[in-house]
């Protein structure tokens, strides 16, 4: 009541007018510059440009340490240069700009360089608040809330107010951070975003330039509102995050911290901060009297950051303001990180110049500063950006997107892309004339998010732009501006003549390389050249016409070539065909050409003069001569070249010419005109003159034709007779003569009396030819002259002259014989004898055709020699063949196969001799009369054993006969073992065969069971009479390596290794064995297989033992054996036998060599760690109960992993320091679970309830190993105690049964509320005579996990700050908070009590009716004032600042001290205790709370507590309607909050 009634007699100091002005602010982009580092000194650079609402007069100005720079122009803005710029020297810098009125101004940090691009910031925006109603400015809750989510992002920024005249506003601008808001009256604020502020007074000596730290900025107690945590509370013991809640000590902070309480001036004291980061905080309150809650609040928010420090710490200082005595507690504040950084680049602006084959990278000025151009295919890096966020963890990690790419065609949407790293990779092609020259990327960084405002946060960069201008490299050939040129010039245009321009144009438009002319190619070279103008001009003598086969035209190919080289290193040109069509003069005369159109080519090797021609005499008129290629050509063009014909000479009139006019060229044709006139027996040879006349130069050319006269035929050639007689002997040779007297005759001469000789077709044609000249008859063919066939020839003889006529004679042509045909013999004899019984008797049969009864028709016969004549004879005349003995085929060659070929020979008796040779063929055939025979006396052979199917080895047997039937043999095998073998037969001809003894493919053989088989084959004949022929074989078994080698089982017993060094050396012995002779046994190491506890524990235990060849095993690394890691180690072991022969198995199979680890006690023992917090509270504690516990475990297994506990020390430290040491007061128990161990320390006796402080008790925990020393390990634990002086009592309206039953509930309510273990002791019923609401109460103890614990007041104040707990409670029947002693009623105390009441009452009616006198006398005065102030706020702009300091945590206006007011909870929590029949009890003893904001709605709301009877709704308060209207005019709606301050109410007025 008593700083209710306070509050009253402040109320007139907290009265003040309003006023407001609008600062200006700049354009927007006012935020970076370009210039050349070449810029004269005294040039304009840029212009300082701002707007201001109130129109008022601006001043310009530039500061910061770079100023030097430039001169300002103050009134006008003009920026100029004033030093000169270097870009090697400083490429980039930052200046401060600033603009003021009269009464703001307003100034922003610029970055500048040479060609350097940064981008600045937004400029801020604060707007009113009912927190804040200074003349500075009234900032609103919803620009609080703006201003503290973006103050990770202002905590580069600085705020200076000056107080002189209107406050002076300063804006820093940085490259990557962002400010935000922006109003009347721009004030840069970091506050916190999560804060509970007390109001704190601020004085600067200067009152023009008040420094105004964050905290300290007029905001009230509940200035922040947490959406997570509802209005602000009391804060506690706390630590302070990242976005700035409230930092208390971390032990308690209630009245603690400041001195012991006292009255008068010696219970005040001062409270400050010390420490390395006190300047980032401020201490609240800072002077107090008796006790006070002491608040460490954020002061400088951008000192509290994560990324500087993570934990920061303070000293609170409380200074007794008399005695000067002071007591110190540490503070230690631990930042947790959160997500307030957005990712920033560099800078905002990149600029990059790529070639289209090629990129060179610049800095953000646009100035190269990568390598000279290099190839850059698609899919490379283009560049590479680099956003950094601040934040750890996700909110750290950053990933790039590209948001937007211009121009935003097809082709370029995709062009580009960006990797995780932050690389830009090239897609496409570039090209600066088809595609695009220039593309601008904007680039977007985000991290991955975290939290951030109690709410998941991902936060993005500001947009950063990838200014690309791709650079024309020449690449591309240049063009011609035209497609096709074409002229026309005369023949006989003088040198120098122009006849044509041509112009081309470099193809890449970003270089334009000058262009080079020269003519490449050109149909007529030499006759024109070209300049570099492009001019192309005549260079030689024209002729049109040896351009007739080119149409006139001469076709010159122009190149343009550009100056320079590419960017292959190739010349880049281009060609086009010029054509250049030559005009035609008359300067030729029509000539005469030896040619025929149209393949004349009027060549000068073809003019000719003379020329010669045939005709027949007496020919018709019009026959033109023949023989005669005669063109007249005039090469000159129209009417110039038309030229007339003519004859002349002294046989013209026997001649006519056509044609007779013509134009260019044409075929000349002399033709018979007077047929009598030409004539062979008048003359031979005839002349006439061709004359060609131009018709218009009258030029003319002579031509000389010569015509020869042709005589025809009109004689017949004939013969003397018509008849000749002639012989021949048959088989002349070609060519004999038979006749040359035969002859015809002719009158005529020359080719008409040349006479030709031919053979009419008929018989004998083909046999005879004639000399087609002279006549003489001739054999044609001799071997066709055969008397056998035709003895006379009939033939016809033609006589043909030159002209066709002709007369023939018959030939009459008989042959001689001669002896020309050998004896013919007649069939074919072949004759089939049986051996040693059969005869031959043949008579050969033979004829001639030659003349009968000569000697050429006459035959004899007889045997020609051969190697079996002697067996045979033959009859000469008759021809009869017989022979002469038996005859034996075996003695007959066997290649013939029993045949006897006799050659006869037959022959007659002309001349010359003729004979016929004839084969007789006698067949002896065969009888089977030999028996086979071996071609060994026996055989032997060596097979490998464990081969099936294998060839054992081949016999041979021949047979004598020389029929397949008779010496065929086939093989049979018998003996022991044979049923092993197989022998196959192959019948190799001549009476041998082979046979082939092999194994079957399913029977291989083995050295161990049988070594030998003798076997006997038989050959024999397949006649049945036949008798065969035996032969011993002997098959010798070879012994392979075919077996695999055992392992001996017995030596792979397992064996038992100690750890940890215990044994070193050979452990064991594999042993193998192989019962093939050859083997070479070795043994390998195929696995090694670790376990512990039958579990596979990897590799471990692979470096631990070796397996040589000769299988003995060895301990590797005796030290790293560990049983706790491994305690089986499984070889895996093979034998091998080197010499196995290839296609046997050379490995036994596996055997396992068991190792087992044995354990040792090498592994002492350890304590697990606990997370708890031991507190023992006597009164509850029992002998034998536990109050605390240990657990420890050992690697070691068995007795060696046996753990037992024991107390080795126990120590008391009281509160005070003191140290007491105390025997047999706990013991501790043992027991075990799955390899843990756990201790019990329980008390022995009831423990002293009196003391407080800590034991601080020493736990040893020991194996117990069988052989050994035993290893050990000691902790300490803490005790922690409560006494009886945090004993609570909770009264309850119900009986103690029902507290008893609901006990559950009202413990898990008490801990939700304090965040305490709750430890109820006590439960029981009030007496009926100190009854009041209660009926029972329930005694506890509340403590913290550090074993501190709450004290009454505590827990009365933490239960009424968790509203749910406490209704819960009430409902459970709380009524009172009380002590632990009972409360008994006495009734003098209570008369006592009342007389000291009344006269209290008595008092505070008089101080009542006092205030409220003066409080009437200064209403109408305030109210006055206020509509004044209501008349100023309807000239003031919405949101415009007022300039007059504010007491901080207060609604006051002038320069009074304000004592703030403390942030207690209104509402009343039900207690008994508490209650109090007064209304003015429900008020509000918040200071702001009748300037309570609605943030949500933006709606006018008045935040009040109205008591159960409430008055009618007063009429609406003159001035919040001002001012609401004023807003509402200034933004066309009510934006801001609405506003209701009762001590300003002039609704009376």
């Amino acid at each position: 009541m008593a700083r209710l009634w306070l509050s009253c007699f402040l109320l007139p100091a907290l009265v003040v007018s309003v006023a407001a002005n609008k600062a200006p602010k700049f354009l927007a982009n006012m935020t970076s510059v370009i210039l050349p580092e070449d810029l004269p000194v005294g040039a304009q650079v840029f212009w300082l440009v701002a707007e201001d609402p109130d129109n008022d007069p601006l001043t310009y100005g530039m500061s910061g340490p770079n100023a030097y720079f430039f001169a300002v122009t103050p009134n006008t803005g003009e920026v100029k240069l004033a030093s000169a710029l270097d870009y090697e020297t400083l490429y980039t810098f930052k200046v401060t700009i600033s603009v003021s009125d009269p009464y703001t101004q307003v100034s922003r940090e610029v970055p500048g360089g040479r060609q350097g691009l940064s981008r600045g910031m937004t400029p801020l925006e604060c707007s009113q608040s009912a927190r804040h109603t200074t003349r500075e400015s009234l900032v609103s809750r919803a620009a609080y809330k703006e201003l503290s989510r973006t103050n990770r992002r202002l905590r580069l920024l600085s705020v200076t107010l000056f107080a002189s005249g209107a406050p002076k506003i300063r804006k820093q601008f940085q490259v990557v951070e962002r400010a935000v808001g922006e109003g009347g009256g721009e004030i840069l604020l970091s506050l916190p975003s999560h804060s509970c502020l007390h109001p704190q007074p601020w004085y600067g000596k200067d009152r023009g330039n008040t420094t105004l730290p964050v905290g300290s900025v007029g905001v009230s107690p509940c200035l922040a509102v947490d959406k997570d945590i509802g209005p602000c509370r009391q804060w506690w013991c706390t630590p302070i995050r990242e976005d700035h809640r409230p930092v208390l000590p971390a032990h308690d902070c209630s009245p603690g911290l400041g001195p012991v309480p006292q009255t008068g001036s010696n219970g005040t004291f001062l409270l400050s901060l010390g420490g390395p980061d006190a300047e980032a905080f401020s201490v609240s309150p800072e002077r107090a009297a008796g006790s006070a809650s002491v608040q460490v609040l954020v002061r400088v928010s951008a000192l509290v950051d994560y990324e500087r420090q993570t934990v920061m710490v303070v000293q609170v200082v409380a200074t007794d303001s008399v005695s000067q005595n002071f007591s110190i507690a540490m503070v230690t504040i631990h930042l947790r990180d959160i997500n307030d950084h957005r990712p920033t680049f560099p800078q905002s602006l990149y600029v990059l110049r790529v070639s289209e084959h090629s990129a060179t990278h610049l800095r953000a000025g646009g100035q190269a500063t990568g390598p000279s151009l290099q190839t850059l295919p698609v899919g490379s890096v283009v560049f590479s950006v680099l956003a950094v966020d601040k934040d750890i963890g996700p909110a750290g990690m950053v990933v790039y997107s590209i948001e937007k790419v211009i121009p935003s065609t097809g082709d370029s949407e995709h062009l580009f892309r960006i990797l995780a790293n932050g690389s830009i990779i090239l897609n496409g092609s570039l090209s600066y004339n088809n595609k695009s020259a220039f593309y601008q990327l904007e680039l977007k960084a985000c991290d991955l998010g975290d939290m951030f405002n109690n709410s998941f946060t991902i936060q993005c960069s500001l947009p950063a732009f990838l200014s690309i201008s791709v650079v024309d490299q020449p690449d591309l050939d240049p063009q011609f501006v035209r497609e096709f040129y074409s002229a026309s010039v005369a023949e006989d245009a003088a040198k120098g003549t122009s006849v044509l321009k041509v112009e081309a144009v470099d193809g890449d438009k970003g270089i334009n390389d000058p262009v080079i002319y020269s003519i490449s190619n050109s149909t007529r070279p030499g006759w024109f050249d070209i300049g570099a103008d492009g001019v192309i001009r005549v260079n030689g003598s024209l002729d049109r016409e040896q351009l007739l086969e080119e149409d006139e035209e001469v076709q010159l190919q122009v190149t343009a070539t550009e100056t320079h080289l590419n960017i292959y290193g190739q010349e880049a040109k281009v060609s086009i065909w010029v054509t250049v069509r030559v005009l035609d003069v008359n300067d030729h005369k029509p000539e005469f050409y030896n040619c025929s159109l149209p393949a004349c080519t009027f060549t000068p090797e073809e003019a000719q003069v003379n020329f010669t021609g045939y005709v027949d005499e007496h020919a018709s008129p019009r026959i033109p001569i023949d023989d005669l290629t005669m063109v007249v050509y005039d090469p000159d063009k129209g009417s110039n070249g038309t030229f007339l014909l003519s004859l002349g000479g002294p046989d013209a009139e026997a001649f006519s010419v056509s044609p007779e006019r013509a134009a260019g060229s044409a075929s000349v044709q002399v033709l018979v005109r007077v047929s009598a006139l030409v004539d062979y027996e008048r003359q031979t040879v005839m002349v006439v003159q061709v004359v060609a006349t131009d018709s218009v130069s009258q030029n003319f050319s002579i031509a000389m034709v010569t015509i020869h006269l042709r005589d025809i035929n009109d004689h017949r050639p004939t013969f003397p007779q018509s008849l000749y007689v002639l012989r021949v002997s048959e088989h002349s040779a070609t060519g004999s003569v038979v006749t040359d007297s035969i002859h015809a005759t002719d009158p005529d001469t020359g080719a008409w009396g040349q006479i030709t000789y031919s053979l009419l077709p008929g018989n004998g044609v083909d046999l005879f030819q004639v000399d087609p000249v002279s006549g003489t008859v001739t054999v044609r063919n001799g071997e066709l002259l055969d008397r056998e066939i035709q003895a006379v020839y009939y033939l016809t003889l033609q006589a043909t002259d030159g002209g066709n006529l002709s007369s023939s004679t018959m030939l009459q042509i008989h042959l001689l014989d001669i002896n020309d045909n050998a004896p013919v013999v007649s069939g074919s004899y072949n004759i089939f004898v049986q051996e040693e019984e059969g005869n031959v008797s043949v008579t050969i049969q033979a004829h001639d055709n030659d003349e009968p009864g000569t000697n050429n028709s006459r035959l004899l016969f007889s045997l020609l020699p051969g190697p079996y004549n002697h067996n045979f004879s033959l009859d000469p005349d008759t021809g009869l063949l017989r022979n002469l003995g038996p005859l034996d085929r075996e003695a007959i060659d066997p290649a013939l196969g029993g045949r006897i070929v006799l050659t006869v020979l037959v022959s007659d008796c002309g001349e010359p001799v003729l004979s016929t040779k004839v084969n007789v063929t006698i067949t002896v055939e065969d009888i089977n009369d030999n028996l086979p025979i071996f071609n060994q006396s026996s055989y032997n052979f060596t097979v490998k054993e464990e081969d099936p199917g294998v060839l054992v080895g081949v016999v041979k047997a021949w047979d004598a006969d020389q029929t397949e039937v008779n010496n065929r043999i086939s093989f049979s095998l018998s003996g022991s073992g044979a049923n092993y073998f197989m022998i196959r037969g192959l019948v190799l001809g001549a009476g041998w065969a082979e046979g082939y003894l092999r194994l079957p493919p399913d029977v291989s053989l083995d050295y161990e069971t049988q070594p030998v088989f003798n076997l006997t084959v038989s050959a024999e004949n397949p006649d049945p009479q036949g008798s065969e022929t035996i032969v011993d074989v002997h098959v010798n078994v070879k012994d392979v390596n075919d077996n695999p080698p055992t392992l001996d089982v017995a030596s792979l017993r397992g064996i038992r290794v100690a750890e940890n060094g215990s044994q070193h050396g050979q452990v064991a012995v594999v042993v193998a064995s192989d019962v093939d002779t050859s083997a070479q046994l070795e043994i390998q190491l195929v696995n090694i297989l670790c376990t512990k506890a039958g579990v596979d524990v990897g590799s471990l235990c692979w470096g631990w033992f070796s397996v040589v060849a000769n299988g003995s095993v060895y301990i590797n690394q005796s030290e790293a054996i560990d049983y706790e890691a491994c305690d089986l180690v499984t070889l895996v072991v093979r034998a091998c036998d080197l010499a196995t022969d290839p296609g046997f198995q050379a490995y036994s199979n596996n055997g396992s060599l068991l190792i087992t680890i044995e354990d040792i006690n090498d592994n002492a023992p350890y304590f697990l760690p606990e997370d708890k917090t031991f507190v023992i509270i006597p009164e509850l504690v029992l002998p034998n109960r536990e109050v605390a516990s240990v657990r420890a475990r050992d690697d070691d297994s068995g007795n060696n992993g046996l753990i037992l506990f024991s107390i080795l020390r126990v120590d008391f430290i009281s509160k005070d320091g003191a140290t007491i040491p105390f025997q047999g007061i706990f013991w501790i128990s043992n027991s075990s679970e799955a390899g843990v161990f756990t201790g019990s320390i329980q008390p022995v006796t009831s423990l002293d309830s009196t003391l407080q402080g800590t034991y601080q008790v020493t736990v040893q925990a020991r194996d117990t190993p069988s052989v050994g020393l035993s290893l050990e390990a000691n902790t300490t634990l803490n005790l922690f105690t409560v006494d009886q002086s945090y004993r609570s009592r909770l009264q309850f309206s119900i009986p103690k049964a029902e507290v008893g039953a609901n006990r559950q509930a009202i413990n898990e309510a008490l801990t939700r509320a304090t965040r305490t273990t709750v430890y109820i002791v006590d439960i029981q019923d009030i007496d009926s005579a100190a009854r009041a609401r209660a009926h029972s109460y329930l005694d506890a103890y509340f403590v913290f996990p550090n074993g501190s614990a709450l004290t009454l007041d505590e827990l009365s104040v933490m239960i009424r700050n968790d509203q749910d707990s406490l209704m819960q409670l009430l409902q459970l029947g709380l009524v009172v908070l009380g002590s632990q002693e009972s409360q008994k009623s006495d009734l003098s105390n209570q008369l006592i009590s009342v007389i000291i009441g009344l006269g209290v009452a008595l008092l505070l009616v008089l101080v009542i009716m006092i205030t409220a006198f003066m409080c009437v006398r200064k209403s109408y005065n305030r109210k006055l004032r206020a509509m004044k102030a209501a008349k100023e706020a309807r000239k003031t702009a919405a949101g415009v600042m007022p300039s007059v300091p504010a007491i901080p945590g207060t609604n006051m206006y002038n320069n009074e001290r304000a004592n703030p007011m403390l942030n207690l909870s209104n509402k009343d929590l039900g207690l008994e205790y508490l209650s109090s029949s007064n209304d003015l009890d429900y008020v509000s003893i918040n200071s702001l709370d009748d300037n309570s904001v609605d943030v949500e709605k933006n709606s006018e709301k008045i935040k009040e507590y109205r008591p159960p009877h409430t008055p009618p709704e007063p009429d609406p308060e003159p001035l919040s309607v001002v001012l609401s209207r004023q807003q509402a005019g200034a933004s066309g709606q009510l934006e801001g909050p609405s506003y209701t301050n009762a001590g300003l109410d002039t609704t009376d007025l």
